[in-house]
């Protein structure tokens, strides 16, 4: 198969360099300074297993001209209006894409906007971030992809063998048969995670020791998983205890794009990853009192009234 992985952040660079590394046949689409980096030197790696420049054939996104089978989207929220055009000049009605965001929904939204091919949803396990142009930093083991149909119509045959290309690379993929709950499961950890990183401003290590830290982590997490269960999407009782087993296996030096992307004052997911879960928790009459209270620090007033 041919892949695309548009976006080179931490999720896409690590996903194009494993897949390259098995040699599978992937490109890359990045933007600047970090595709011409990764043009010159190809894309440097940085894992706890050590250090690898990996070459990948990068592209500006207007200069891309091939045909993939299977397009991996790993950009953040806010960018994804932008990709569109690039998107529908590429897909055709064999084309899968399979956008693996932080924030839950990403797929269905998306599918609408490309009718001719088939979207799924997706999600990923990973601590990973750019640490300078064509260099990409992964904290910790953890590479999981979780990506599926919404619908069982919607199921084709070439998905098993995308889930086999990735194990193949030393990538922990998992076909689902319930994307949009096993999303849910995702966003539970991501969205609690950036939530108590932010909430208390500090990184994964301060909520790996017990204490209040840990335990208000707990606390965000588990009023993710009474607006799941109240939306269909019941994730089961013991949810924290799960998700502080995930964060426990953590670089403790870790933190989530949304908390960096804050902290330098860049744009970022906020809104899909901390308000969303403010708003939905009113449309459902779930209390969320942890996530009204980051929502309000941050600025978001509705989370006061």
């Amino acid at each position: 198969m041919k892949y695309l992985v548009y976006g080179a952040g931490g999720t896409g660079g690590c996903l194009a360099a494993f897949l390259a590394m098995s040699g599978k046949d992937v490109s890359l689409i990045a933007r600047g300074a970090h595709r011409d980096a990764i043009e010159e030197n190809g894309l440097v790696l940085e894992t706890g297993h050590g250090t690898f420049a990996v070459p990948i054939p990068a592209f500006e996104q207007e200069r891309y001209g091939q045909q993939p089978d299977v397009i991996f989207v790993c950009v953040k929220g806010y960018s994804l209006e932008g990709i569109f055009p690039t998107l529908e000049r590429l897909c055709r009605p064999e084309t899968i894409v399979i956008p693996i965001l932080n924030v839950v929904g990403t797929g269905g939204a998306m599918q609408p906007r490309l009718p001719q091919s088939l979207v799924t949803d997706g999600c990923v396990y990973i601590a990973a971030e750019i640490k300078a142009p064509g260099v990409v930093h992964m904290s910790g083991d953890i590479f999981r992809v979780v990506f599926g149909p919404r619908t069982p119509e919607e199921y084709r045959p070439e998905l098993k063998q995308v889930a086999q290309d990735l194990n193949e690379c030393g990538v922990e993929a998992i076909l689902s048969d319930n994307i949009q709950r096993d999303a849910w499961m995702k966003f539970s950890v991501v969205s609690s995670m950036a939530a108590c990183g932010i909430f208390h401003d500090v990184k994964v290590g301060a909520m790996q020791h017990p204490g209040p830290i840990r335990d208000d982590f707990a606390a965000f997490v588990n009023e993710i998983g009474a607006l799941a269960a109240a939306m269909g999407f019941p994730l089961g009782d013991d949810l924290a205890e799960r998700n502080l087993a995930i964060q426990d296996a953590l670089a403790p030096d870790a933190s989530t794009s949304l908390k960096r992307d804050l902290d330098a004052g860049k744009p970022s997911e906020v809104d899909g990853l901390i308000f969303q879960v403010v708003r939905l928790g009113r449309q459902y009459g779930v209390p969320t009192p942890r996530y009204d209270a980051v929502a309000a620090k941050l600025g978001y007033v509705e989370a006061a009234q």
